[in-house]
């Protein structure tokens, strides 16, 4: 695997250099000769597409197609309803990142049940429910744990120190997505029409680059393993459509500085000792078989779901809100000025869609850089 020649991006004050991108730009230009569709899967780098006006810079064929974006996005709607019913209970401290707190469920918020008195708090790391729950011992305390494979270690050890600590009153309510497996879905979607991958640089400096080069060959596709800068961005571009042009398949590294082939081989040890896959439902997409990652047996007594009693099939029968289009969205079907509800009823302040509370979710970053 390699970059592509004559462009090393090591040095950090050139990330956001104007003649470097300038460059970079000129070099997709001369290189482009029809129309390609390339997609990038993570939030961050549709806010940096966003942010930068990238895509209005890339030269006429090129055109970015937003993926599902962040595992905000993607929760469904009745995983938040099951967070709110935990959380009214009154014995109950729920714990999770900020934001998770606006993400709208059916009917309600963790936002709006905080308001209602439920004891939701926020923290920066799992670990600190390790505290909460040492320092309420007659109480319930639940870590909403939701994300990629990029905070699934985090959980992990989590479980395992709880376990360790021998800490009873501890649980998670999990909603953990595996980004490869929701590539496949897209790709195996025939309305989806996708010629290249940006594959996340950070859930790759976990996982490796090992899945990507069985999607790469399976489906006969470029996938360029890509920073967050604009310079990584141009740089998984400019090697997409040279790859693409030259009508090769495969992976390339062009976050060789963060991604190493074999990924962060502790952190996948940790996980696999504590997770392994299962379906899971993505939200506007759908269920995805190996799309989502649950407890293992010898930690099954950690599942907030089964603790709680939760009935999974009287929740999950919830729809999203109506006139929402976030699915074809985050499918690449739709953009998010096709939405009727954009910078509508829907904003920043008021969202009806998960990729509008997310700061990396593409409404988002289309209502903040693009309206």
């Amino acid at each position: 695997m390699s970059t592509s020649p004559d462009i090393n991006i090591c040095d950090a004050a050139i990330y956001r250099d104007g003649g470097i991108l300038r460059g970079l730009l000129d070099r997709i230009a001369s290189v482009a000769t029809r129309p390609w569709r390339i997609m990038e899967v993570c939030g961050g780098q549709t806010f940096t597409l966003s942010r930068y006006r990238i895509e209005e810079l890339l030269p006429p064929g090129i055109e970015m197609v937003h993926g599902p974006g962040c595992p905000v996005c993607v929760t469904p709607a009745h995983i938040i309803d099951e967070a709110v019913e935990i959380a009214m209970r009154p014995d109950v401290i729920l714990c999770s990142f900020g934001d998770m707190l606006r993400v709208p469920g059916s009917k309600s918020s963790l936002l709006r049940a905080k308001a209602a008195g439920a004891d939701v708090r926020i923290l920066y790391s799992p670990l600190d429910s390790l505290k909460i729950a040492a320092d309420n011992p007659d109480r319930q305390v639940v870590f909403f744990a939701i994300g990629f494979e990029t905070t699934t270690p985090s959980y992990a050890l989590l479980a395992q120190k709880t376990v360790q600590a021998g800490i009873a009153n501890l649980s998670l309510l999990t909603s953990l997505f595996t980004v490869p497996a929701a590539v496949e879905a897209i790709k195996n979607d025939s309305e989806c029409a996708v010629d290249a991958l940006l594959a996340a640089g950070h859930v790759c400096a976990i996982t490796g680059t090992g899945q990507y080069e069985s999607l790469a060959r399976r489906f006969n596709m470029p996938v360029i393993i890509t920073g967050f800068e604009p310079a990584d961005m141009l740089l998984g571009i400019l090697n997409a459509v040279e790859m693409l042009e030259a009508g090769t398949s495969g992976v390339r590294n062009a976050y060789a500085r963060v991604v190493a082939d074999a990924g962060n081989v502790t952190a996948i040890r940790r996980v696999a000792e504590v997770f392994e896959h299962c379906p899971n439902e993505w939200r506007g997409i759908g269920t995805i078989c190996n799309g989502g990652m649950k407890l293992r047996k010898e930690y099954e007594h950690l599942d907030a779901h089964a603790r709680f009693n939760l009935k999974t099939d009287a929740v999950r029968h919830t729809i999203e809100h109506e006139g929402c289009i976030a699915g074809k969205i985050m499918k690449g079907l739709a953009k998010p000025c096709d939405c009727k509800l954009f910078a509508c009823r829907c904003t920043p302040a008021s969202p009806e869609g998960a990729p509008m509370v997310s700061a990396e979710g593409v409404c988002a970053a289309y209502y903040r850089y693009r309206l």
